[in-house]
């Protein structure tokens, strides 16, 4: 018997939109991303490049809070599973850190080759 609970669009945003304003209430590093997101939005808005690489940059910032949501999210469920000190739980964690960090060093680059040379 299946007990998937049937899609509605509507449910779905809503749980999406309690994702966010979970991670926005206790996740600082988030809150630090999204921070930033401002001010990056307003630097793609006023630097002079072409169209497409304004959508690059914006693309690579919005990247970095799709992987910091990641990041909670894969922090939470480790949490849910145990609440000692295993070596693989922080490992999990760790490497979610990773995958954030790179996210951050892929805007940066990005930044960088557009700002010298676009």
């Amino acid at each position: 018997m299946n007990n998937k609970p049937k899609y509605h669009l509507f449910k779905n945003t809503k749980y999406a939109f309690d994702g966010l304003k979970h991670a926005f209430k206790t996740e600082s590093s988030f809150r630090l991303e999204l921070l930033s997101a401002v001010f990056i939005i307003i630097g793609i808005i006023l630097i002079d490049v072409t169209l497409v690489y304004k959508l690059i940059l914006l693309v690579t910032g919005i990247l970095v809070l799709i992987v910091e949501l990641l990041n909670s999210a894969i922090e939470n469920v480790v949490d849910l599973v145990t609440t000692e000190h295993a070596p693989l739980a922080k490992t999990a964690k760790d490497i979610g850190a990773t995958a954030v960090m790179f996210s951050i060093i892929l805007h940066i680059s990005i930044w960088i080759i557009v700002i010298i040379w676009a």
